[in-house]
């Protein structure tokens, strides 16, 4: 989609010499390619505000990165709170976020809140003199989305992370340099798809606790599965295509969930980006069938990614790739698909085969990564894997997608929609 790309000879190079290809997360982590050296100085003192589902994720993987350290920790809700402490039992507790900011334990902040709280308290933070990672969208509408990106941007001295964390994903940032190198050929359209059997309602005592909970069930309060989920299969693709899109329609619908909620449990996104290509984004909350996938189709080859595992299926008529000899086949939907496996010439001078060894576990998930980064970017001012810019786009889109899909029509675009001014 742009002239950012490396030289195919100089690729072809590289990948031949280290015989280092796709597409296991697992395969890729345990080769040593992506370990970091430890990072300089203390451990980051980190409080979390927002101890839901997703804040307790937070916390469980703070509590395994050496370089951070959870010094207090924050929510409205009491249970919450406690649940909190057993993760991290030397964390301060509030119900106040703004105790956690004016703490001088504190050096950053991990914003775990509903997307609509996100601007309040992100600003407050940035105010105080915090670094912050915002989870995404940052927001759950692009005023709000600005507001925070625009200060994020302007600071010289505070660190501002988004929580894409595809960005940090090491999978799909070694893959990355296979679309570079042009192995797509000519970019033609991109399905992605999110499934899942959710009903997204959670119980709770009372009206207002319930009203509360379930944030994401209302106009008012949530971009719907475009803004919430479907934000980082969007990143993905801006990402993929170094492109952002010019036109964006949609439909949705209630379809089994009906219960008054506002948001649809199913919905499809169209959009349109630059050089005619489309993608297809279809989420739904009614069935699990496939899960998520994203899928770049090109007219030498396809790329399928998923969170931790990816495939690559080349036409008849693309040409031969030098590691193509090293590469484990495995046949995905009724296609011999490439699924290489990472360090190829360190498992032959072991005396095993390639593509033959069995799949290893993770040791560093992708918001691990993400938290690396953040602390190294603190410490050491290392280049972020997300920051506002990435990020406002990202959400920008996201809200105009479900802005689309609950209007049942199709919205241009403007460039200057994306821009921060």
């Amino acid at each position: 989609m742009s002239n950012d790309s490396i030289d195919r000879r100089d690729f072809i190079k590289l990948t031949t010499a280290a015989m280092l290809a796709v597409f296991s997360e697992e395969e890729l982590l345990a080769s040593g390619l992506y370990q970091t050296p430890q990072i300089a100085g203390a451990p980051v003192k980190i409080g979390v505000i927002g101890i839901g589902q997703w804040g307790k994720e937070v916390l469980a993987t703070l509590a395994r990165l050496p370089a951070a350290q959870v010094t207090a920790i924050c929510d409205t809700y009491e249970a919450y709170l406690k649940r909190g402490l057993e993760i991290a039992p030397k964390a301060g507790s509030f119900s106040d976020y703004r105790k956690v900011l004016e703490s001088s334990d504190v050096e950053a902040v991990v914003i775990c809140t509903p997307s609509h709280q996100h601007k309040e308290i992100a600003l407050a933070a940035l105010q105080a003199g915090k670094h912050v990672y915002c989870e995404a969208p940052l927001a759950s509408t692009i005023e709000d989305a600005k507001a925070i990106a625009l200060v994020a941007s302007q600071s010289s001295k505070q660190i501002f992370q988004a929580g894409l964390q595809g960005r940090s994903n090491a999978l799909y940032n070694h893959v990355l340099q296979f679309v570079k190198s042009g192995v797509l050929g000519t970019p033609a359209q991109v399905v992605a798809q999110w499934n899942k059997k959710l009903s997204w309602r959670r119980a709770a005592p009372t009206p207002e606790r319930e009203r509360e909970l379930n944030w994401r069930l209302y106009k008012t309060s949530s971009a719907g599965l475009a803004g919430e989920i479907g934000v980082h299969q969007l990143d993905l693709v801006n990402w993929y295509l170094k492109g952002l899109p010019t036109a964006v329609g949609g439909f949705g619908s209630i379809i089994n969930w009906k219960d008054e909620r506002e948001t649809p449990d199913t919905v499809q996104g169209f959009l349109e980006y630059p050089n005619n290509v489309k993608l297809m984004l279809t989420m739904t909350l009614v069935s699990s069938f496939s899960e998520s996938f994203t899928l770049f189709q090109g007219s030498n080859a396809s790329l399928m990614m998923r969170e931790k595992r990816g495939w690559m299926m080349k036409e008849a008529d693309s040409p031969l790739l030098g590691w193509e000899v090293y590469a484990k086949k495995e046949e995905v939907h009724n296609e011999s698909t490439i699924c290489m496996v990472a360090d190829a010439t360190k498992l032959l001078e072991a005396g095993k085969e390639p593509g033959k060894e069995g799949a290893l576990e993770p040791t560093q998930t992708a918001i691990y990564r993400a938290f690396e980064n953040f602390a190294r970017s603190i410490r050491e001012n290392q280049k972020l894997a997300c920051g506002a810019m990435e990020a406002y786009q990202a959400t920008v889109l996201a809200i105009k997608t479900n802005e689309a899909i609950l209007a049942g029509n199709r919205l241009v675009l403007d460039k200057s929609l994306f821009e921060l001014k």
